[in-house]
């Protein structure tokens, strides 16, 4: 495996990896795009979690665009880089990437979306970023 393309070196280790099952596809044999959408909101959120060391929820989903579709069999990575850090906010870059065809593997850009997520306390109000 160490002969496959590398996709971007910026992006560093994905925050999550899966492959997409039979359930997960539409009527006509791709992914659900809802699917892709939660998968992205997870990848996310680590990120954002991490930063904020504790409890994050999305306020808003700034971009979101399918570049190509996702089938069942590919390995799906989704890639989450903090872009901006506010004062109970964290903004997240997330690429996703599959990689197809196993035999002859080839990584193609699927997804890019970018999330603001906010960090909140046990009752679910608002906190500044770091305080638990």
């Amino acid at each position: 495996m160490s002969d496959l393309p590398k996709v971007t070196p910026d992006q560093g280790e994905p925050a999550l990896r899966i492959v997409p099952m039979p359930a997960d596809l539409n009527p006509f044999g791709d992914v659900f795009g809802g699917w892709i959408m939660a998968q992205v909101d997870i990848a996310g959120s680590i990120p954002a979690r991490t930063l904020a060391r504790g409890r994050v929820a999305t306020v808003a989903v700034n971009s979101f665009t399918f570049k190509q579709p996702v089938s069942v069999g590919d390995l799906v990575s989704f890639y989450a880089k903090v872009v901006k850090v506010g004062r109970t906010s964290v903004t997240v870059d997330v690429e996703v990437i599959a990689e197809r065809n196993p035999e002859c593997p080839v990584m193609v850009k699927v997804t890019e979306a970018q999330l603001t997520y906010v960090a909140v306390d046990r009752e679910g109000n608002k906190r500044p970023i770091g305080d638990s």
